[in-house]
């Protein structure tokens, strides 16, 4: 048989019973003999890596009867779906990726604990490898070098390692760059004032003031303030220019209303894969930008009336059922 795992329950109103969303696992005598030796390929490929890496391998401290049972506890994880009553479910355990941190034994020991490592088609008969795949071992982590004694220096170039952005010793202090910040607020707002499209997105002088006082302007600001050697005056002519006030609008003033519900729509469809967003619903968006925006969307109003609004749901539910033994 097929064996499911349950991902979460949920109570139809119509006829009152129990319902449970389940994902699908097959085992290794569920899928054909061709593709049960392009497994164990991919499995003596993972081996082989190992022996490379200098690492003894795991297969060979087995015993026939541990492989035996191993292959009992081997799973192939599908994208299939189905939604099951809930008084089909049979019992209770532990399906995990199977990764290079952890010993296969590990399996045995334990009670209704199974692994996988590959994604199995039923539609298309494919075997393919997860992408959660975790890989370990000098070829894909870095050696960490030993620690430098006090006063010991590296002798790297840190100039050509990272780029300074603000300097906390400046001559300024600490009022100075407030009024500064204040200063560029006020051109951000009074840029809006003078920008069509931001008085149509922005209709009051409230709304045009908080937009200016995001944190695409003070960074901004804090930026122009560097790159002029902390010298206020060179820094508020760069402020407002000979065109005009500088106008810093971020993703959150950048989307459209109607943009903005079609990612709420999408998000709810497909979470946070922001691929399918992008190519089902915003094409016309950089990844880039939706990614971006998604974080300062979490950051409104709107994402913590929907949290609350989830969280009702989520209360309403049936939360415990009964599973025999």
């Amino acid at each position: 048989f097929t064996l499911r795992l349950s991902l979460s329950l949920s109570l139809q109103t119509a006829s009152g019973n129990v319902e449970a969303k389940v994902v699908c696992f097959y085992r290794r005598r569920d899928i054909s003999h061709s593709l049960i030796q392009l497994a164990d390929k991919h499995a003596k490929d993972l081996e082989e890596e190992k022996e490379e890496e200098k690492e003894s391998p795991l297969e060979a401290e087995l015993t026939d009867k541990q492989k035996h049972q191993l292959r009992h506890r081997e799973l192939f994880l599908s994208r299939q779906y189905e939604s099951l009553p809930a008084t089909h479910i049979r019992g209770k355990c532990s399906v995990a990726l199977l990764n290079e941190t952890e010993a296969v034994l590990s399996y045995l020991d334990k009670e209704d604990t199974f692994f996988y490592s590959l994604v199995y088609d039923p539609t298309q008969k494919t075997l393919l490898a997860d992408k959660g795949e975790i890989r370990v071992g000098p070829r894909f982590q870095a050696d960490v070098p030993d620690m430098l004694q006090e006063g010991e220096s590296d002798e790297w170039d840190q100039s050509k390692l990272e780029e300074k952005l603000w300097d906390p010793d400046c001559p300024l202090s600490s009022k100075q760059i407030d009024q500064f910040l204040v200063v560029a607020r006020a051109v951000g707002t009074f840029a809006r004032a003078l920008d069509c499209s931001s008085s149509v997105r922005q209709p009051s002088l409230h709304t045009s003031a908080a937009a200016a006082s995001r944190d695409i302007t003070l960074f901004h600001a804090m930026d122009t303030l560097h790159r002029h050697g902390y010298d206020l005056s060179s820094a508020l002519s760069v402020l407002v220019p000979s065109g005009g006030p500088v106008l810093c609008r971020d993703e959150m003033e950048e989307w459209s209303a109607s943009e903005a519900a079609m990612f709420e729509e999408a998000l709810e469809k497909y979470g946070k894969d922001f691929n399918d967003i992008r190519q089902d619903f915003l094409p016309w968006k950089s990844l880039t930008s939706i990614i971006e925006y998604y974080y300062m969307w979490k950051t409104t109003d709107r994402y913590v009336q929907q949290k609350r609004l989830k969280a009702a749901e989520a209360e309403s539910k049936l939360k415990q059922v009964y599973i025999p033994t």
